[in-house]
């Protein structure tokens, strides 16, 4: 029995040292590497970059309003005159005609300035869509090594529930147990086993999230390296220090608030269609047919002024004033829903700092000390209890682990609540 808990001793201790995925050995992941996916092309980033691309389309479709437009128009005509002869006559004709617009009373300004507050929301759209991309990423690396942990600490309790099964096995030989006993033992084996197992496929399933969240589908990672996180240990401002901040600088009310002057700007120009336009014209022309009313050059300056569009503008115009109430109401409720996601964001950073991962780390330490004391007790033969002692202490770590990637993701989602980065003493940079 001496030699087998001896072989427990040495496979436990090769578990506890860091790894990773039971695969050849290799460059292990940094996860500032994998933030550095997060930039490429992945479908997320795709479409907030399609969005920025239409609008910006659509700018230079406001602004391209009073450009120059020239047309040239040839016409191939038979007709017969009034007086003369009778008999038809070639009356073909090609004309050449320029027009601009000289003045328009705010219309084309007004919608390349809704363009404009349109591509500033798209902007700040990609930016946040980048911002959503680093934290999934972060997130999904988190839990390659949590399940990770989680299958060396089910791996060690599957261990010693095995050697426990195999030494029962000789002490009902010998009569110390019962049948009964030994078959309790064998189906706890079982479960752990089981446990562990599904522990290693988690494992698995963790890293086909990292590589989907780092556009790499398939490519499933061997060893991922364990950050420090020293990030974790900035002094976070008080809530009503940080709401101000996120209020001005969060790119979702960023967004929002590009998108609500871009509609207040859009009825602006639909107001201005009901203003008159005045337009530079030149035209020049050539005849098959001369005659004294037509001429060959003409330039001149126009004015058109729409006294009538029935109800066109109107219903353009309340459809619009209509999206606007409706952008207005959305920028009320996000601005809301933002400051409680800060608050419980602020009071989770909070707590992990101030209570949990104290609690983690005296668990940590007792199960380092229990550690040392049933080595102690396994060496002089008066206890065997060095698999459990040792499982207890893997489980210990994971949970000191999972609190100090709790607490990176929060401070991240807290840094994207803002829409700036913290440095080391907590403020927005």
């Amino acid at each position: 029995m001496r030699f087998r808990f001896a072989m427990l001793t040495l496979t436990l201790m090769v578990w506890l040292m860091p790894h990773g995925w039971s695969a050849p050995v290799g460059k292990r992941l940094t996860l500032s590497e994998a933030l550095a996916a997060a930039e490429v092309a992945h479908p997320d980033l795709r479409l907030a970059e399609a969005d920025r691309a239409a609008a910006l389309a659509e700018q230079e479709a406001a602004a391209s309003r009073s450009d120059l437009s020239v047309n040239v128009e040839a016409g191939l005509r038979q007709a017969r005159p009034s007086s003369g002869p009778d008999a038809s006559l070639s009356d073909n004709s090609i004309r050449l005609s320029a027009r601009k617009s000289l003045y328009d009373f705010g219309r084309t300004a007004w919608y390349e300035q809704a363009a404009r507050s349109t591509v500033d929301a798209r902007e700040a759209g990609l930016l946040e869509a980048r911002e959503r991309r680093r934290i999934e990423v972060m997130a999904r690396f988190f839990n390659v090594l949590a399940a990770d942990m989680q299958f060396i600490a089910d791996n060690e309790t599957m261990a010693v529930a095995y050697v426990n099964a195999d030494n029962a096995r000789d002490r009902l030989k010998v009569g110390q147990i019962s049948a009964t006993e030994l078959a309790e033992l064998e189906s706890r084996y079982q479960d752990i086993l089981a446990r562990r197992n599904a522990s290693q496929a988690r494992a698995r399933f963790a890293r086909a999230q990292l590589a989907n969240a780092m556009n790499q589908p398939g490519q499933l990672v061997a060893e991922l390296e364990d950050p420090k996180l020293a990030a974790n240990n900035i002094t976070l401002p008080d809530y009503g220090t940080l709401l101000p901040v996120m209020q001005e600088y969060n790119p979702r009310l960023r967004t929002q608030s590009a998108l609500l002057e871009a509609s207040r700007q859009r009825m602006e120009a639909l107001r201005a269609e009901n203003s008159p336009m005045l337009d530079a014209e030149v035209e020049a022309a050539g005849y098959s047919r001369e005659t004294a009313t037509r001429d060959n050059l003409r330039a001149g300056v126009v004015l058109t002024w729409p006294v009538y569009q029935g109800r066109r503008v109107s219903a353009q115009l309340a459809r619009e004033q209509a999206q606007f109430h409706k952008l207005q109401a959305e920028a009320d409720k996000l601005g809301m829903d933002l400051a409680e996601a800060l608050l419980e964001v602020w009071a989770e950073i909070d707590q992990l700092q101030r209570s949990v991962r104290a609690a983690a780390r005296k668990q940590v330490e007792y199960r380092d000390l229990a550690l040392e004391k049933a080595r102690g007790q396994y060496e002089v033969e008066l206890k065997t209890n060095l698999g459990d002692a040792m499982a207890a202490t893997m489980e210990a770590k994971l949970r000191e682990r999972r609190t100090e990637y709790q607490l990176a993701l929060a401070l991240a989602r807290i840094g994207a609540l803002l829409g700036k980065p913290l440095d080391e003493k907590g403020r927005a940079k």
